[in-house]
């Protein structure tokens, strides 16, 4: 699956079992407002999501981790150094990432080379609505 994989292509694999890394900037409420509804969601009972800094405030080496990973779900409302080289790594294992953001954020250009994926949400449960329904 190429890097810029059409959604309807990523909404047939997303039907099954799938690794999922979460990628994000760590200037918000991240544990909050992007881990706690993805952790109480379907998504959860259906994918294994791999959230980096879930257990620690550094995390893992994400490096392996995106490269075994079937899709990057990466929550780009926010600038992240960190978070574009994830997302570097994941076009270079060509992972197909979706970005997902909230309405009215601006994010960066640059992004648009890696996928054309994008989905905006309102709140927390129309994220995990509109993920639940890819």
């Amino acid at each position: 699956m190429s890097i810029n994989t059409p959604l309807g292509i990523i909404r047939k694999a997303y039907n099954k079992f799938m690794k999922i890394f979460v990628a994000h900037s760590s200037n918000f409420d991240f544990r909050n407002e992007l881990y706690l509804p993805l952790r109480n969601s379907k998504l959860n009972l259906k994918h294994e999501i791999f959230l980096p800094q879930e257990k620690s405030d550094t995390g893992p080496i994400t490096k392996d981790i995106i490269k075994n990973s079937q899709l990057i779900v990466a929550e780009v409302s926010y600038p992240s150094t960190g978070q574009g080289i994830e997302l570097g790594w994941a076009n270079i294992y060509d992972v197909p990432i979706i970005c997902i953001y909230k309405e009215g954020a601006i994010f960066s250009n640059a992004l648009r080379k890696m996928t054309d994926n994008f989905i905006a949400y309102k709140n927390q449960e129309n994220m995990i609505e509109k993920l639940t329904n890819l």
